[in-house]
């Protein structure tokens, strides 16, 4: 008996492993343990269990931390961003049974520079409220959002409570829903800051999301640029069509384009 379990391959660690994780005895998040007490308890070499760990990372279902405090943990499952409609990050988080939460890093009345002007059909200069939050899925970092509104049109919203979902406050107290978004993706590699922000490596491909949202009468109400963290986040997009062509209505959906930039 001791031979055969000292005779396992890596390619049986990694099987032995990954029906764990399907299985669900190993949970997302969930760290492996000391590759010295994992080794000793599937009865192979530690060279033989970090070529197993290390087919296990390339396919996404765990990942490996180095430094003191890390480890290999179990990868978390990611979160689906659908952009067929427009909808909160804690609305979007709740749908698939994930916690969320947000960290207010700044809350102000800022100047609107040329960008943000443009967006929100202002002149430059003009106040906006200027918005960073850190979104939270299951206790963790997900994204960093930095979203700018007219300030002159949601007179008093930086004295509500900002952790949740500001479309849902527009909605309660200024009568304004979102209606379509302008959406523009592109894969940047996180810099140290945003790195340390996010709980990844510098370098780390992140999802940028530049976001112009309308209400139902075609005019701006936010102007955003979004981080979401590569690892947890899958973009999903529903393209309605018929006899497999796709069709759109003049000035209506959402526009989406996806561009890539060198990112490690």
């Amino acid at each position: 008996m001791a031979g055969e379990v000292r005779g396992r391959s890596p390619e049986d660690v990694r099987s032995i492993l990954a029906d764990r994780i399907s299985a669900g005895h190993l949970r997302p998040g969930q760290r492996l343990g000391a590759e010295r007490m994992l080794a000793a308890e599937l009865g192979v070499s530690r060279a033989a269990l970090r070529n197993a760990l290390a087919v296990l990372e390339d396919s996404g279902m765990v990942r490996r931390v180095p430094g003191r405090g890390g480890g290999t943990f179990v990868s978390r499952d990611k979160i689906e961003r659908d952009l067929s409609r427009v909808v909160g990050v804690p609305a979007l988080l709740r749908s698939q049974g994930v916690v969320a939460g947000t960290r207010v890093m700044s809350a102000r009345l800022a100047a609107a520079d040329e960008p943000a002007a443009q967006a929100l059909h202002l002149r430059p200069g003009d106040l906006v409220i200027d918005l960073v939050r850190i979104r939270l899925a299951d206790g963790s970092p997900i994204s960093v959002e930095h979203a700018m509104l007219p300030a002159e049109r949601f007179p008093g919203l930086l004295e509500l409570p900002l952790g949740g979902s500001v479309y849902e406050l527009l909605g309660e107290h200024f009568g304004t829903q979102p209606d379509e978004a302008v959406e523009r993706i592109e894969v940047v590699a996180a810099s140290p800051d945003e790195a340390m922000v996010l709980g990844v490596e510098p370098g780390a491909p992140l999802l940028a999301i530049t976001r112009t949202t309308t209400d139902g009468d075609g005019e701006p109400i936010e102007f955003s640029h979004d981080l979401f963290r590569g690892d947890r986040t899958r973009i999903v997009v529903r393209t309605p069509g018929h006899g497999g062509v796709a069709r759109a209505s003049p000035g209506r959906g959402r526009i989406i384009e996806l561009r890539a930039q060198n990112a490690i």
